[in-house]
């Protein structure tokens, strides 16, 4: 999408509200109350609207004015500042005329702390461009609590001396807040300190190593000082922001939902990727406001949304219940509800199968796996040393049953996840067994002194991939599967610092494209799950992507199979196969995650379930069972999922 059209988009949406309730017209967006472009990724959202920013700039400098812009945080706006520095060192875009203010710091971290915003915004961007060091602001988070107040009414001056912001970039929280304005913030509230919503500080918690590291309390600007902004443009990226970037868009204003305030501003637009868009109604379920094209995976959708909707198995939907739920076009096209019912029940029977390696010397028609040959090779891909039990292990426990040669190829080492703690208790035995080793009276001497803002020393890391290590080989032996057939890559990107600064590599690419030659694999197993913090699952995901793009040639025998992590599940119309478990299988898989013993109890990256990994995943697994079973299916205990990726 275009520049310029964006701002035709842009003047589009500053037409009165009550035009959206004209017949016929913006049919499509009746539901949504805020504008917003979707693009097919982040990378290209981010370009445009760093162009945008750079428009702004480059058109005040012309005018001999100063551009005012308020600056966000986090993972979102890393792109944006990334091009911003681009066009600064290769087109020469100057910010010698720029005054910024940024949203927010945290409150008791000093500015050279690397988890500080102040770090953050000289790290991504205030260190690479021209801006004078004193037309940039930040909130003090580091005074006394008896200075922070008079500190914030002089921010707020600040930015009234500046002539107020004529552009706001924001991100948004899954609790729906923009800057630290967290649920309950009031629509005039000012700069102020806050104290962090959990679900925050949970989303944080990768960035900080645990989430009782996080701060509580927060500097932030408020609502009113956000909506005074000329232009406002908010990001969201990802699967992760989808419900509460379509809670915004289409649900009413309300101070449970801060971001839901944006609606009443006069030139906000929202900026997506496809996957954070992917619950807006135009989106998820269009044949509620447009005609669709009923492709295959369209009709599959929408008649196990009205099952779903109804409470009805398939095939008792009738022609009245297609008729009576925006579905009317779809049954004239289909011919009746009987032949559609059968042929979308028969679809979603063929993806459940006991066999996911393939049904030997069976018919495979209608089967999500070829039957040939009989005893594949397969790699199971997992990003942590305990995604592949976690996600996987009923079914990982069937292949490895079944007789397939079965290799599992942990990816990273997974030693950030080790606390100090469990990292001790290792040590503390070691130094009972072996009192005079002085590596190890040396590494318990540094955990019990360490820097909390500093990154761990090399020993020690090391110490703490062995634990995952010798965790995973138990869990998968326990599986039955010889260690002879466990791979430890250690992809370098793993380690590249803190989170939001990891990228895919040279070294990377070749390790995972090595590991898929050595072993010439029939079928992989990989982490399709995007939703999970550490932002690791993402990572190699996009990195097998790489390896198949490179080598399409290779991979054309290879069928890809995604499944998802702890924290999501597929739907069921995006399932290609679906693994049952009985009672005693998904009991084995338990036991096989009993052996991660450093992330049963004191998980570091939990996400907003304080559940056990082995709580959670149960809970998922048979629940989709009963999804399964609503629909008008057998009655399973518990269901693994998984979906196709196609190598193109």
């Amino acid at each position: 999408m275009k520049h310029a059209y964006i701002c035709q988009l842009i003047l589009e949406i500053m037409i009165p509200s009550l035009q959206y309730q004209k017949p016929g017209q913006f049919e499509e967006t009746r539901y949504e109350k805020i504008h917003n472009v979707i693009f097919e990724d982040r990378n290209t959202a981010s370009k445009e609207v760093a162009r945008e920013i750079a428009d702004i700039i480059q058109t005040n400098d012309k005018l001999h004015k100063k551009t005012v812009l308020g600056l966000a945080t986090g993972s979102s706006p890393i792109k944006v500042y990334e091009e911003l520095v681009r066009m600064h060192q290769k087109e020469g875009l100057s910010f010698k005329n720029v005054i910024s203010f940024n949203l927010d710091e945290y409150y008791g971290l000093q500015p050279d702390d690397i988890n500080s915003y102040h770090y953050f915004m000289n790290e991504y961007l205030f260190k690479h461009i021209d801006i004078l060091p004193e037309n940039v602001h930040i909130p003090d988070g580091n005074l006394p609590l008896d200075k922070v107040k008079d500190s914030c009414i002089n921010y707020e001056q600040l930015i009234r001396d500046a002539g107020g912001l004529d552009f706001q970039l924001l991100g948004i929280g899954r609790s729906g807040h923009i800057g630290f304005n967290e649920p309950g913030s009031h629509k005039n509230s000012r700069t102020r300190l806050i104290t962090l919503n959990h679900i925050t500080r949970v989303d944080a918690a990768p960035t900080f190593k645990g989430i009782n590291k996080v701060p509580r309390k927060a500097v932030t600007m408020g609502i009113a000082s956000i909506m005074q902004s000329k232009r406002i443009v908010l990001l969201a990226w990802g699967e992760k922001k989808a419900e509460i970037v379509r809670e915004t868009v289409e649900g009413n204003i309300s101070s449970d939902v801060p971001a839901t305030y944006l609606q009443s501003h006069p030139n906000t637009s929202f900026v997506l990727d496809k996957d954070a868009a992917g619950k807006l109604t135009r989106i998820d379920t269009p044949w509620l406001v447009r005609d669709v094209q009923w492709h295959n995976q369209m009709v599959k959708k929408a008649v196990v949304w009205l099952s779903q909707k109804l409470n009805k198995s398939i095939l008792k939907l009738t022609d009245q219940d297609y008729n009576e739920n925006s579905l009317a076009e779809l049954i004239a096209e289909q011919g009746n509800s009987y032949d559609l019912n059968i042929d979308i029940f028969n679809a979603l029977q063929h993806t459940i199968t006991g066999w996911p390696g393939g049904k030997p010397n069976a018919d495979d028609t209608n089967r999500p796996e070829r039957a040939v040959p009989a005893k594949k090779r397969v790699i199971v891909f997992s990003p942590h040393p305990d995604d592949d039990v976690i996600s996987m292990g009923g079914t990982l426990d069937r292949l490895i049953s079944q007789g397939h040669d079965v290799h599992v190829v942990y990816q990273t080492s997974g030693s950030n996840a080790v606390s100090d703690d469990d990292t001790l208790k290792f040590l503390n035995v070691y130094q009972y067994l072996f009192p005079k080793q002085k590596e190890i009276n040396d590494l318990i001497d540094f955990i019990q002194h360490k820097d909390q803002t500093k990154k761990d020393i090399e020993d020690l890391k090391k110490v703490k991939a062995f634990i995952r290590r010798s965790e995973a080989t138990a869990a998968v032996k326990f599986l039955g599967l010889d260690k002879q057939k466990v791979h430890f890559l250690d992809l370098p990107f793993y380690d590249k610092g803190p989170v939001l600064k990891r990228t895919i590599g040279k070294d990377d690419i070749d390790k995972l494209k090595h590991i898929i030659e050595e072993i010439n694999p029939h079928q992989i197993f990989a982490a399709g799950d995007l939703a999970d913090p550490h932002g690791t699952h993402r990572i190699t995901f996009d990195l097998l992507k790489l390896v198949m793009k490179q080598n399409l040639k290779a991979f054309k025998d290879i069928r890809v199979w995604l499944y998802r992590g702890a924290w999501d599940e597929f739907e069921v119309y995006d399932i290609d196969m679906a693994v049952p478990m009985s009672p005693m299988q998904l009991q084995k898989k338990r036991h096989a995650i009993f052996y991660h013993q450093t992330q049963k109890d004191n998980v570091m990256f939990k996400g907003d379930d304080e559940r056990e990994f082995w709580e959670r995943v149960e809970e998922r697994n048979m629940a989709l069972a009963k999804r399964y079973n609503d629909l008008g299916f057998a009655d399973y205990e518990a269901i693994e999922a998984f979906k196709k990726l196609e190598v193109n």
